[in-house]
């Protein structure tokens, strides 16, 4: 039986956060003879298509997207609206469903795999299919915001109830503050498209789904993983690390002849993803604290809020100062390739689960910078849990960081004396040499198929 080949339906949000590690397991599915019919939005096909590395399994298949009023023209994804307008591209989502009902049932898949559209179980289950919660988030946020245990649909969800994790859940460095807590409530008790609150929405996906899977290892997220089994009564697969394949593209010549420039391990690389733009305050101060630290630094960031360009947003003077050694870019970067450049010593992130996962197999040391949502709380998985990151350090009263924070984060990282340093240095270079270990991914995957065997 473990020899079976699968046909698998893939569907997940709107967001291309959640698109591309969706590729990635549809690539190592494939690599196994699985066969991938990869439903999204039709504009974002041409995004993706290159990483496609098994093109005669794994189908595009583009999904006109409805226009809902209040959307721009042509939006498809989060990344074409500011996050205000998410809940309504979720709206749109959930008005593919006719679509995807007449494709699963031409298709006939055996599994589908989904995130945030928690109708298709319902669907899938009289088309005879079986649906797979296949989630980016990551689980030590889903079992500390959306535990059963909380109750959320009963009693709702308070800033206090999230000062202290619900009944069961394991033990962890998660400790949310004030400010963190208040946001984290009002994000997950909102309206998130067709009238569901994202806690409702997600709630009905993993009730109502025959099995759960995440993209980890037990190794690391073992304990949050089995406490979700428990709590929702469903199997738990494990997808493993599904580290992307090393990109055979190489860097181009400006990048390569910039990156070379500095010295081995010296360069601070900052990143924020696709979607997080930044107050302007706290842009300059970002780039204030990386002028501090004396070494070299490429940011690429969106423009700050009110600002045109990203250029016009630096603090006086900036540019003259740093000219040389820091380069400010508001444009699309080749990230993972930045990240195995070898002058690249350093990663300032917002902990999206992309690029810590990118960042966790390169050398370069972690400075973690979280924003909103589940980015915070893998921020304190990284620096508590694992020890594998350094957290900037923040207001008690209003969450913002000064440029002394940013300056003092990167140089207990960078400093060859800090002790802190060393320990995270240590850490991270297990955990590297763990999830590049020979066999790994294949155990992974290998046990991923034999539990969706058990499924059918």
């Amino acid at each position: 039986m473990a020899h079976k080949t699968f046909h698998i339906a893939m569907y997940p949000w709107f967001a291309l956060g959640h698109i591309t590690p969706y590729v990635h397991l549809a690539n190592k599915l494939a690599e196994n003879g699985h066969k991938i019919s990869f439903f999204l939005p039709a504009k974002t096909l041409r995004m993706v298509e290159a990483f496609n590395l098994h093109p005669d399994l794994v189908t595009f298949i583009p999904i006109i997207v409805p226009h809902v009023e209040g959307l721009p023209l042509g939006a498809e994804t989060t990344n074409d609206v500011p996050s205000p307008l998410h809940p309504l591209i979720m709206t749109a989502m959930d008005c593919t469903e006719p679509d995807i009902e007449a494709y699963l049932r031409e298709l006939k898949p055996h599994f589908v795999f989904f995130d945030f559209t928690c109708w298709l179980p319902t669907l899938t289950r009289k088309l005879g299919i079986k649906s797979v919660v296949y989630c980016i988030i990551s689980s030590g946020t889903i079992g500390y915001l959306l535990s059963p245990a909380r109750k959320i649909i009963e009693r709702g969800l308070t800033s206090f109830d999230l000062l202290e994790p619900p009944k069961g859940f394991p033990s962890s460095s998660i400790k949310l503050r004030m400010y963190e807590a208040q946001g984290l409530a009002a994000v997950t008790t909102m309206d998130y498209g067709s009238g569901f609150s994202f806690a409702e929405r997600h709630l009905k996906s993993f009730s109502d789904c025959d099995a759960i899977g995440f993209k980890t290892c037990k190794e690391i997220e073992g304990p949050y993983c089995e406490y979700i089994g428990n709590q929702f009564e469903k199997p738990m697969l494990y997808a493993g690390p599904v580290v992307p394949e090393p990109q055979t593209m190489v860097l181009e010549e400006r990048w390569e002849r910039l990156l070379s420039n500095f010295e081995a391990k010296t360069l601070i690389f900052c990143a924020f993803g696709s979607e997080c733009v930044l107050k302007k305050d706290q842009f300059q101060e970002l780039v204030l604290g990386l002028e501090l630290t004396g070494l070299p630094f490429l940011v690429a960031l969106k423009a700050p809020m009110g600002a045109q360009t990203i250029e016009s947003a630096l603090p006086e003077g900036f540019q003259e100062r740093v000219n040389g050694t820091g380069f400010i870019y508001g444009g699309w970067v080749p990230q993972q390739l930045i990240l195995r450049h070898p002058s690249v010593g350093c990663f300032v992130t917002h902990c999206g689960s992309g690029s810590l996962a990118e960042a966790m197999v390169n050398d370069c040391q972690l400075v973690l910078v979280p924003h909103v949502g589940d980015q915070i709380i893998n921020a304190r998985l990284m620096a508590g849990d694992l020890r594998i990151g350094v957290e900037v350090e923040k207001s008690e009263k209003d969450g913002l960081f000064t440029k002394d924070d940013v300056n003092k984060a990167v140089k207990a990282l960078m400093d060859c004396d800090s002790e802190l340093g060393k320990e995270v240095r240590a850490n991270h270079a297990k955990w590297k040499e763990f999830l590049l270990a020979p066999g790994l991914e294949n155990y992974y995957i290998n046990d991923f198929v034999m539990k969706l065997n058990n499924l059918v």
